[in-house]
């Protein structure tokens, strides 16, 4: 199976740029994603620094934004808006999804299911392309007159419709970006279907491989009503279309000049409809690492392993049926708002199944405290209050009152960056040895978790009474309204954790860069005495992954077997 020699004959275009191996393609995926992410990190370290100290003059770099943006260095609110709408595009579309799906998705998925690669290797390098094309484009909106788009990650119309060229750059490449995820959802669940390896049965698949089979379904069936509402936004702007544009509207004062007869309307739906199944996009791969982490480190079998996968598929049906919970406030009728708050309800149950099977997994192991396993397990409790705080915001009353406040970011961030991120780390620290041969530096490696743990709660916890005190997520200046002076010290505090977040971040640089070529060599394949297939293959995985074909004898997740000869006992072993 395994021909090392036909990737040594492969020049250096085709094995490196235009590959199609799935490993190397999924390493394209991982390393541009962490680029991306540190890239939106950083549009949000600017952003803190505004609402910390509003009108004064950005330190040390407040003269490379041009009068345009930061006339003397002080951040306009058009740049503000252009900073937020960009960081949540990025670290959504260009960061935690291809870093989650395709990093961890194409490299680690067909090694757990014995696959010598995916289904379709040429559609899987297609996909990759798109989504850097995609990328390629939205950055390049910085560049244009007007800047970046400045209408919120969400990009509402009409204001979108409005805006200046750059909102048509974040379109165009938001359809480059959603064809590279269906191509790779495609590409998924078939080789999913029909590549697992002989005796590996449904119910003997790891439960990552799970997570990205479900993910998958979700990205297939949620992004094309984005992708139409993504042309025709479009066509609004530059066709002069109003699919979007009601009758009447007023821009500028005056009478917009446009045929009408649109609904803004319209837009929510098809886009929510994509983002609310896009949460779980975000956050169903990082369960998935983190049930590897914990049955690793624990040396004992996931508790109630059929429940969670009967479960992630329940989540992935129902995450269909709860998209207008986010729009309570556009007026929907009581009966409508009463279905979508009972099923934003429901959908919390998988969520609880899911995370109580997990920390009862904990109950009765030898664990080890890892790297991976510091993240996994922080993984728990910030995703539990992500979870937790999100159910006010599925009830329409408290909605009123805290829809647009900083209370949502809180409640989605602790989701997706206490959450999802610390468990894209667990998967980094974990399969890092399996994709080098070597191991990233403990110390480092914990420095980085205690540092990255406390800030991130220091960023994240205060915006909940900022947002019950009645903060708009929207202002570039909180202290314009008197109930904002009253929390801008609580403010402060979220930019100076998020400012400690960011130096945190260096320890995992040194620590991945320094790693590559001086960390320590594994001893064997198998450097964690794991159970999955990924581990049975050489390290790092040759062109076509196995030496001899694997065939699978039993579950995931045989560890301390009463009477086995070692506390694991791998899949691949008779």
């Amino acid at each position: 199976m395994a021909d090392a020699h036909h990737e040594h004959e492969l020049p250096f275009w085709q094995k490196y740029i235009f590959s199609t191996d799935h490993k190397w393609i999924g390493i394209q995926y991982g390393l541009t994603a962490l680029v991306f992410l540190f890239f939106g990190f950083s549009l949000m370290m600017l952003m803190r620094y505004q609402l910390a100290y509003p009108g004064e003059v950005i330190p040390l770099i407040g003269g490379l934004f041009g009068d345009a943006r930061a006339p003397g260095g002080i951040m306009l609110p058009e740049f503000y808006n252009e900073l937020g709408a960009m960081h949540g595009t990025i670290m959504v579309f260009l960061g935690v999804v291809p870093l989650a799906v395709g990093g961890f998705g194409n490299y680690v998925m067909p090694l757990q299911i014995g696959a010598p690669d995916m289904a379709f290797p040429k559609l899987n390098m297609v996909s990759y392309w798109a989504f850097f094309v995609g990328g390629c484009v939205m950055m390049g909106s910085f560049f244009v007159d007007g800047g970046a788009a400045q209408s919120g990650w969400t990009s509402y119309p009409p204001l979108s419709n409005t805006a200046p060229p750059g909102q048509t750059y974040w379109a165009v490449g938001m359809l480059f970006l959603i064809a590279s995820s269906l191509l790779g959802s495609v590409n998924f669940i078939v080789t999913i279907l029909h590549l697992r390896a002989p005796g590996l049965s449904m119910m003997r698949l790891p439960f990552f491989v799970w997570a990205q089979f479900v993910t998958s379904f979700l990205l297939l069936l949620a992004f094309p009503p984005l992708q139409a509402a993504g042309i025709m936004q479009v066509m609004d702007r530059v066709a002069g279309s109003s699919f979007f544009m009601p009758t009447g509207l007023i821009v500028g004062g005056e009478v917009a000049a446009i045929s009408g007869g649109g609904n803004p309307l319209l837009w929510q739906h098809l886009f929510w409809f994509l983002a609310h199944p896009e949460v779980y996009v975000l956050i169903l791969p990082a369960l998935g690492i983190v049930g590897e982490v914990i049955a690793n480190n624990t040396r004992k079998p996931l508790w109630g392993y059929k429940s969670m996968v009967y479960s992630i598929v329940f989540l992935g049906f129902c995450s269909f049926i709860v998209w207008a919970h986010h729009m309570f406030m556009t007026g929907m009728g009581t009966v409508m708002s009463t279905f979508f708050q009972t099923t934003t309800m429901i959908i919390s149950v998988p969520s609880i199944v899911i995370l109580s099977a997990l920390v009862i997994s904990l109950w009765g192991g030898a664990i080890r405290f890892t790297t991976p396993m510091l993240f996994a397990l922080a993984f728990l409790p910030m995703f539990g209050i992500g979870g937790l705080t999100g159910l006010p915001l599925g009830l329409a009353t408290p909605d009123i009152y805290l829809h647009d406040t900083y209370y949502v970011i809180g409640h989605f961030h602790y989701v997706v960056a206490p959450g999802t991120l610390f468990a894209l780390f667990a998967g980094i620290y974990y399969w890092f040895p399996k994709a080098t041969g070597r191991m990233l530096n403990p110390t480092l490696g914990k420095l980085h978790f205690w540092f990255s743990f406390i800030c991130i709660n220091g960023v994240f916890m205060p915006m909940f009474w900022q947002g019950m005190a009645g903060t708009s997520r929207r202002l570039y200046d909180q202290t314009f309204y008197t109930h904002g002076v009253a929390v801008q010290d609580l403010t402060i505090l979220s930019s100076f954790a998020a400012w400690g977040l960011g130096l945190a971040q260096l320890f995992f640089i040194v620590n991945f860069f320094m790693s590559i070529k001086g960390g320590q060599k594994v001893k064997n394949d198998n450097p964690w005495d794991a159970t999955t297939l990924e581990w049975a293959t050489p390290t790092p995985p040759p062109h076509g992954n196995f030496a001899v074909a694997p065939r699978v004898h039993r579950g995931p997740y045989e560890y301390s077997v009463p009477g086995a000869a070692s506390d694991f006992s791998p899949q691949n072993e008779a």
